[in-house]
């Protein structure tokens, strides 16, 4: 049985978000990816399996390197998924401080 794995959970690791970051503007390999941290590679290769199996990152083979590149279509699903709570929160906060504003202490 292949289980697929949750975007919102891979995303949830800062070391994830950190190669995500880093892939953003340009494609890099494993190694270059690796370079960026203090852990052991095969640590970093298991988060890059991890966001490539969410899909958040596609390999491309160049030689005998593999390149690590963002899935922008994968990101712009989850960021169209976020929308709806970042405008709730906005909502929220545009009426807190409206609330802060026109609140008079009592003397």
């Amino acid at each position: 049985m292949n289980l697929r794995r949750d975007v919102f959970q891979a995303i949830a690791d800062p070391t994830r978000r950190a190669i995500l970051l880093l892939v953003a503007s340009q494609a890099m390999t494993a190694g270059a990816i690796a370079a960026n941290f203090d852990t052991a590679r095969p640590t970093v290769s298991k988060h890059l399996q991890i966001l490539t199996e969410c899909e958040l990152l596609e390999q491309e083979q160049n030689g005998r390197e593999i390149y690590y590149h963002l899935n922008a279509n994968k990101m712009k699903e989850i960021a169209e998924f976020i929308e709806p709570f970042r405008k709730l929160w906005d909502d929220r906060f545009n009426k807190l401080e409206e609330i802060m504003k026109n609140y008079k202490p009592k003397k």
